[in-house]
């Protein structure tokens, strides 16, 4: 007889990571489903669904259920949640069966929003469904103090979202959400070349731009990539070169949203806490973390320090199961 397995669940936009409290990180797969559209059947998920996007026949369509945070698709996603704890349960080698699972949600999702990741999650069998805010998963899983009554600053970039919550007493005391994150960025990049050169180019190839040449900062050394795209007077392939300086100017807008975000955030924090900013300053997480010069650009624009987490594409899982060991003392002190 198998004990019931606890999992912790960071159902991000761009990736979906599983945490098993007795493996660690488990599975971590990108946050896209191909989809047969005549028979409505799942013909990929994950890492194989990816491969397929821009590359398969008009029945095949590769798409990401979750945006911006939220889920869009409910259904694909609970399809998809389903096919991800199976293979959890394989490669696990025991039964998932009826399990506890804590899952993050952004601070600004409705409750409409978190009704629909409790359903999608709860239509795979799950025993207990605990959800916690995104910022408070990120701060545990980045080994801060949440729990103790000092302040605890986190910036959460994802691939739809950027998270900013202030964390003392293990809650969140003030917060901010923007819907601008990784694939934001990826985007302006596509509408930058397309404006600017006529050359049409997919997300993969703004993602691997963005991670080659993208910089958060003006005064950089510059660089220059060859990218290939098609050309929208003639139809044909073409390769053209871009700098990093044209890809800050593209992503700049967004990035000042995210820093607009922070400052929100921090000018709303109570006094009693502003010292301890001061002190230890924020802590970045998620993919947005590293992008380059991020760290220093932000903590030149707000005066204080500025750390990147140990593990920032992987602290909102490890945080997910660490906040299933606390839950579990909880439960245990209230019987």
């Amino acid at each position: 007889m198998f004990s019931t397995e606890e999992i912790g669940i960071d159902l991000g936009t761009a990736n979906i990571l599983i945490y098993s409290k007795s493996k660690g990180i488990v599975l971590n797969e990108p946050g896209v489903v191909a989809i047969d559209i005549n028979t409505k059947k799942v013909v990929a998920v994950g890492a194989e669904a990816k491969e397929m996007i821009g590359k398969t026949p008009r029945n095949i369509v590769p798409i990401r259920p979750l945006k911006e945070g939220v889920i869009a698709d409910y259904d694909v996603t609970a399809q998809m949640l389903k096919e991800l704890l199976k293979r959890v349960s394989k490669k696990m080698g025991l039964s998932v069966r009826k399990p506890t699972v804590i899952v993050c949600t952004p601070t600004g999702s409705t409750a409409v929003e978190r009704r629909a990741i409790h359903n999608a999650i709860a239509s795979y069998g799950a025993k207990n469904i605990h959800i916690i805010e995104e910022p408070v998963a990120a701060a545990i899983g980045s080994d801060l103090p949440v729990d103790e009554p000092i302040a605890n600053v986190i910036v959460d970039i994802g691939g739809g979202t950027a998270e900013v919550g202030i964390i003392s007493f293990g809650g969140v005391v003030s917060s901010n959400s923007v819907r601008i994150g990784g694939d934001k960025l990826d985007e302006e990049i596509v509408q930058y070349v397309r404006k600017t050169y006529n050359i049409m180019i997919g997300e993969r190839t703004a993602e691997s731009v963005k991670m080659e040449i993208g910089y958060a900062y003006e005064d950089h050394e510059e660089q220059e990539m060859d990218i290939r795209g098609r050309d929208m007077v003639t139809g044909l392939p073409k390769t053209i070169t871009i700098s990093s300086q044209e890809i800050y100017s593209a992503i700049k807008e967004s990035l000042e949203r995210i820093l607009e975000a922070i400052r929100a955030t921090l000018e709303t924090c109570p006094p009693e806490l502003s010292g301890d900013i001061v002190d230890h300053g924020i802590v970045l997480t998620g993919g947005g973390a590293l992008l380059k010069g991020m760290k220093d650009w932000l903590a030149s624009e707000i005066d204080v320090p500025v750390h990147i987490a140990p593990n920032p594409l992987e602290a909102v899982a490890i945080g997910t199961g660490k906040a299933i060991k606390m839950i579990s003392k909880l439960q245990k002190a209230a019987k």
